[in-house]
């Protein structure tokens, strides 16, 4: 059986309870009150006639004449002799008996005897008395009508109810049924389905928000195994292919240093080969490393970093190390963007060492830095040859060396451009390619602009 009948069905058998509970009280108190109504009719006319025995049987009369009450006033000897004094409109079952007379001498009485009637007996001298009767047939059949009504009224509000209540909970489980729909595709790897909008009561629409952020949730964890399945696969592969050529390269000149016939120096010479392609394979280690590092963390914490005073330290160092090169720098002062100093400054480090490396000696470079009311750009300039004009603007490939100068003769590892455009991501920033004015290549970088202090 479905929720929805489920509901339905415990919703009309509820009602139909509560009805009966209800109608069950006002039968009960209406019966009470007309009980006690009668009962006071039959008080008043003993009331008349008690304590005057020689005149109760005439003033017990007269009350009931005189207030036209529907009574049944019968004279009882000790003998069981009855003398009807006032017939009432509905007759007694049987003569009522001695028996009758003395168990309601204290009280209104009703017994299985005389039933249908409430009577109460009084002494009227010479050891008769006078029973005083009245019928209940009225109010039974009012309390059969009243019940009828009230069952009829139970059973009409039960069946509203549950129509209302019917319409309510389907509406409510069609938006259960979507979503659990919803939660099927997903189940399936569907992420690509639409949730249904929220609809209903409020219950259902905090169950869509909280389905919403769970498979948000999840599929955010999903993309975050995937990237760091696709990094360990690119690291293994990347490592492999590129760490081959220098293993052969080290096993070539250990095989020569292990021959007899090698001079001091060839030796000298494949030492030195060696300890290079060492030192190379180390850099290339540490950048598949660092690049791993980037990729698998899917959110960087950032801080406030003054990128004015990184771009002018590193621009110092830079003139530094290099003081036969004419460099300009123009730094916007107290540029703030949100980030990771380590992160800036392995960016910033990145860019001069591959001005440094690819370029010659006196070749100029240019670093600037300036900001709009969003974004912060900076820009990395050189006078050297530059890069094809078919591979400016597109992403950086791995390894991808585009020219003689920027070669395995130089030092590099073919991966400084992609971790430069790793870690601006990395950073919720953008990187482009351009040819300079200065005739090389130009990197620019873009960040958001943070309006918070430096730390």
């Amino acid at each position: 059986m479905k929720l929805a009948t489920r509901l339905t069905i415990l919703l009309v058998v509820l009602t139909t309870a509560v009805a009966a509970l209800v109608g069950w009280y006002a039968v009960y108190t209406s019966t009470r009150a007309s009980y006690a109504a009668l009962d006071e009719t039959i008080t008043s006319v003993v009331a008349a006639g008690a304590g005057h025995p020689l005149t109760a049987l005439s003033s017990a009369l007269a009350v009931v004449q005189e207030n036209s009450y529907d009574l049944t006033l019968d004279l009882v000897s000790p003998g069981g002799v009855v003398t009807q004094i006032v017939a009432g409109d509905t007759p007694l079952a049987r003569p009522p008996t001695v028996a009758d007379v003395r168990a309601s001498l204290h009280g209104v009485h009703t017994s299985s005897d005389l039933p249908g009637f409430r009577y109460e007996s009084m002494s009227v001298g010479g050891g008769d008395h006078l029973l005083i009767a009245t019928s209940t047939d009225l109010i039974d059949r009012r309390n059969r009508q009243l019940e009828v009504r009230i069952a009829v009224a139970a059973a009409i509000a039960a069946a509203l109810l549950g129509v209302v209540a019917r319409v309510i909970v389907q509406r409510d489980l069609r938006t259960v049924d979507r979503l659990i729909g919803y939660a099927g595709d997903v189940s399936r790897g569907e992420f690509d389905e639409v949730i249904p909008a929220p609809s209903g009561s409020r219950d259902f629409q905090d169950l869509q928000a909280s389905l919403a952020h769970m498979v948000a949730s999840l599929q955010r964890t999903i993309e975050a195994e995937q990237r760091i399945a696709r990094v360990t696969q690119q690291f293994i592969g990347d490592a492999s292919h590129e760490l081959r050529t220098p293993l052969t390269v080290v096993r070539g000149y250990v095989e020569l240093l292990a021959r007899k016939d090698v001079s001091e120096e060839q030796r000298m010479r494949a030492i030195e080969r060696v300890t290079t392609e060492v030192a190379r394979m180390d850099r290339l280690v540490r950048d598949l490393l660092f690049l791993a590092e980037v990729n698998e963390v899917p959110r960087v914490e950032v801080t406030p970093i003054s990128l004015s005073a990184l771009v002018e330290g590193a621009a110092r160092d830079f003139m530094t190390d290099h003081p036969s090169r004419p460099v300009t720098v123009d730094v916007q002062p107290d540029l703030v963007v949100a980030g990771r100093a380590d992160y800036f400054e392995r960016l910033l480090g990145n860019a001069l060492s591959n001005v440094a490396r690819h370029t010659a000696g006196r070749d100029p470079v240019r670093v600037s830095l300036a900001a709009d009311a969003l974004r912060v750009r900076l820009v990395v300039e050189d006078g050297g040859p530059g890069l094809p004009d078919e591979i400016y603007g597109s992403a950086p490939e791995r390894f991808r060396r585009f020219d003689e100068a920027r070669s395995r003769a130089t030092g590099g590892t073919g991966l400084g451009m992609s971790i430069m455009a790793d870690v601006t991501r990395a950073l919720g920033g953008s990187m482009t390619t351009a040819r300079s004015d200065l005739g090389g290549l130009a990197i620019t970088f873009s960040f958001t602009r943070d309006a918070g202090p430096p730390r």
